[in-house]
């Protein structure tokens, strides 16, 4: 389970380090553009179920072909080094707006990496809608 929010930076070589608590599970990961601008980063398993679940939905529908292509053909399998560093894809940089300073933040099954700035945005948005948010939502347990 992934939790929490930090706070790194990515080189000139396109290289971010994984917060340690994580580095465990993402040894072999898979990074692809995500949703909002930002990459979603995932285990290996948990990549290959999404990715089963993209696959087979039916090509003939537009929003199903254009999730494919946003998430599969945005993906990359990365693997940490020693340093526990993954390399993040010079396309993948460019579709987040990923310059030096990012934020990894966890969110149960992946991983979301932002651009500072926009993630302090979002988060800015969310936490003064937070009461409309949730009063939307349905379905939520309150367990």
């Amino acid at each position: 389970m992934f939790v929490g929010q930090y706070s790194h930076n990515i080189d000139s070589k396109g290289r971010m380090a994984i917060p340690a608590k994580f580095r465990h599970e993402l040894k072999k990961a898979v990074v692809t553009k995500g949703l909002d601008n930002c990459l979603f980063l995932y285990t290996k398993k948990e990549w290959d179920k999404i990715a089963e679940d993209i696959a087979t939905r039916t090509f003939t529908k537009l929003n199903n072909r254009s999730l494919a292509r946003q998430m599969l053909a945005g993906a990359m399998e990365v693997e940490t080094d020693k340093q526990g560093r993954i390399i993040i894809p010079e396309y993948q940089r460019k579709f987040a707006g990923l310059n030096k300073n990012v934020i990894v933040a966890g969110l149960y099954n992946r991983l979301e990496i932002w651009d500072e700035e926009k993630w302090e945005k979002n988060i800015k948005y969310t936490e003064s809608n937070a009461n409309d948010i949730a009063e939307a939502l349905e379905n939520v347990s309150e367990k």
